[in-house]
């Protein structure tokens, strides 16, 4: 069910567990397409967990809106 999320428009049915003693939310950036990726990394391992798929800024909203946060570091 998750799978579908990355490539589709609506934001994620399920909501995924985020602990923030352990985990921090980033924004993955890619350098040559510019496709970015909303998800959790873990503190201790860099495992990164994808949650959505940003295609604007009204997505990257809206994860922020999920997950109570007010900023969101961006890795590239």
């Amino acid at each position: 069910m998750m799978f579908k999320t990355l490539f589709h428009k609506e934001p994620p049915r399920v909501k995924i567990e985020y602990d923030p003693e352990t985990q921090y939310a980033v924004i993955r950036s890619s350098i040559c397409t510019g496709e970015k990726v909303a998800g959790f990394k873990s503190k201790t391992d860099g495992h990164f967990t994808e949650v959505m798929l940003i295609r604007n800024p009204e997505d990257e909203k809206t994860f922020k809106e999920i997950y109570g946060l007010e900023s969101v570091k961006v890795e590239y």
